[in-house]
């Protein structure tokens, strides 16, 4: 897997056991999660759970466990990214939060309360958006939307409020950051960072 990353993520470029060992969350943390925020033009990729899983026939961003396997958190992303939507990571923006004044990452239980898990969102570009191939077995439908159909859950229920929020503070990202280049462009400063 190739693709490139903001240093700002240079903290998940490490094994997710890494991370999880040096985390000052108290309780501690025995798994991490990760979703992956896709934008085509101004549209988030989001993908509906199927009616046979957990949490069924509910709308969220594409993602799911890193693997101890997995060479680093953030190939763990690239991984399920893939498996999930057929995509391909390109290269890793920004962490998303669940927006200003809440919690940095989503803290849970898993479904019977026996590993307690962080969801990590990450605004990634995708090589190509055009061909979206979902795992059945996981996933039955996909929808590019946009901020209000999020804010209004118009495809459906997200699986959460915490997603909910996620994917909107992704919005505010992108357009905070179409907002700087703008910037940078009429005062002549081409250096992004």
């Amino acid at each position: 897997m190739e693709f490139t990353f903001d240093d700002s993520l240079a903290q998940y470029n490490v094994p997710v056991k890494t991370w999880l060992s040096s985390s000052p969350t108290r309780p501690p943390l025995d798994a991490m999660a990760t979703s992956t925020l896709i934008f085509n033009n101004d549209k988030v990729l989001l993908v509906q759970r199927a009616s046979t899983d957990s949490m069924p026939d509910q709308w969220e961003a594409p993602g799911g466990a890193v693997d101890a396997q997995d060479q680093s958190i953030l190939h763990g992303a690239a991984r399920e990214m893939r498996e999930e939507t057929g995509l391909v990571a390109k290269h890793f923006v920004c962490r998303v939060t669940l927006g200003p004044g809440r919690d940095e990452m989503d803290v849970f239980y898993n479904s019977t309360a026996t590993l307690r898990i962080c969801r990590l969102g990450l605004l990634v570009e995708a090589e190509s958006c055009d061909a979206v191939e979902l795992d059945a077995r996981e996933h039955q439908a996909h929808v590019w939307a946009s901020e209000q159909q999020v804010v209004e859950q118009a495809m459906g229920t997200m699986t959460t409020p915490s997603m909910q929020a996620l994917v909107v503070e992704a919005f505010c990202l992108r357009r905070q950051a179409k907002a700087r280049l703008a910037n940078d462009e009429a005062t002549g400063n081409r250096a992004l960072g």
